[in-house]
């Protein structure tokens, strides 16, 4: 209950920033239009988002016979985790990856690539899948959705901030205005790549406490990694990137979206990992 409050005060919190944000270039107007394009937007991430990824990435919904050995381990570690059975999707590509999605305890939704089956062996895949249940857990998944949701409509709202109306006298002025409409796309995808980033240390070690067993986790993370490196998702998104166990783009050459990467370095990871044996 504490874990679905927190998901909502962030959500309320980025809301709060888009509307403003609008305010600021547009005053009174452009504070109606933003509020009126974070409503649907949510509205859509709430109940929707989870749907358009899974079928963006042509995931398939499994059962038990379709893939008992998978099937099996997402049951158990639900169990350990004191979590409803999630849906589970197999991934038709061969860059091994997953995520989790949904918008709560009882939509939520663990997939899983093929290649990931085929590259790691039964304990790695078990934390591979416990990660993931961390991530559902802490309402990671619509957290994620959201901050991303309104990190993109921040954009939009900059790109297009010139044409609204709107001559309230607490707006800024002009230089003012143009400056905000640089940074403040920045600012929201700063906020969202912390998110992410924090929410991966914090999936790590829920994973490690579920599983009892770090080394199994830091064992996938070295695996993912190093075939991310030379292997590009071709479905893969930017918008959908911070959703995945590894950064599907890990294999593209350095561009300016490093910077603003959405996972923490594996190197970072391990090394955390590391410490959990000693506690």
């Amino acid at each position: 209950m504490m874990e679905q409050l927190k998901t909502y005060i962030l959500m309320i919190g980025l809301t709060l920033l888009f509307i403003w944000f609008g305010k600021l270039i547009a005053g009174q107007t452009g504070m109606v239009i933003a509020f009126l394009i974070a409503m649907g937007m949510n509205f859509y991430a709430y109940f929707y988002s989870h749907e358009q990824i899974l079928e963006h990435y042509n995931a398939i919904p499994i059962t038990r016979g379709q893939a008992p050995e998978l099937y099996r381990i997402v049951e158990q570690l639900t169990y350990k985790a004191n979590l409803p059975m999630p849906q589970i999707y197999i991934i038709p590509d061969e860059m091994p990856n997953a995520f989790a999605t949904g918008r709560d305890y009882e939509h939520a939704v663990v997939a899983v690539t093929e290649g990931l089956l085929k590259l790691l062996d039964e304990n790695e895949v078990e934390a591979v899948i416990a990660h993931e249940l961390s991530h559902i857990r802490h309402y990671d998944m619509l957290i994620g959705t959201v901050a991303a949701t309104i990190a993109g409509a921040i954009a939009i709202l900059a790109n297009f901030g010139m044409f609204f109306g709107g001559n309230d006298d607490d707006r800024p002025n002009p230089i003012v205005m143009l400056i905000l409409m640089f940074v403040m796309p920045i600012v929201a995808t700063v906020i969202q790549m912390t998110i992410s980033r924090n929410r991966e240390f914090m999936a790590d070690e829920g994973a490690a406490k579920i599983t009892g067993h770090p080394e199994w986790l830091q064992n996938a993370l070295q695996k993912l990694d190093y075939y991310a490196r030379g292997m590009v998702m071709p479905e893969a998104e930017p918008q959908t990137a911070h959703m995945f166990i590894v950064n599907p783009f890990t294999g593209k050459e350095f561009s300016m979206q490093e910077l603003f990467s959405t996972h923490p370095t594996t190197e970072e990871r391990i090394e955390r990992l590391e410490g959990l044996k000693r506690d």
